[in-house]
């Protein structure tokens, strides 16, 4: 197993945060959550996480627009930002590239998938 990461959970759901985070914690990962994008981009300024996972549909700034400020911003560009959502449409993949995702997961997730796409990203 590799070294613990440090890790933002970004999702309105408390279910999804839960779960998502206590996979993340089984493997050994230290986990921070917030529940919606604009908390979420505050979050990877102060945290300065090692990857964020992020969903896409949530009240106010969406997922999307969140990944893009945070992977635009100097001092948080070098954060890969998962997607981790129900969006699992061919363009809504692009379209999380186009603004910056390093990963797309459709939910349900699969919590292998997951831990691998981590452990690719924060070689």
């Amino acid at each position: 197993m590799s070294e613990p990461k440090r890790i933002l959970v970004v999702d309105d759901s408390e279910t999804e945060r839960y779960t998502i985070g206590e996979t993340l914690k089984a493997a050994g990962h230290f986990v921070f959550f917030a529940e919606d994008g604009e908390r979420g981009v505050e979050q990877s300024r102060v945290l300065k996480p090692n990857l964020i996972v992020m969903d896409v549909v949530m009240p106010g700034i969406n997922g999307f627009q969140a990944c893009r400020q945070i992977t635009s911003e100097s001092e948080t560009a070098h954060i890969p930002v998962i997607m981790c959502t129900t969006k699992g449409q061919d363009t809504d993949k692009m379209w999380g590239q186009r603004q910056g995702a390093r990963g797309y997961i459709v939910k349900p997730i699969d919590q292998q998938e997951l831990l691998d796409k981590i452990a690719e990203l924060t070689q």
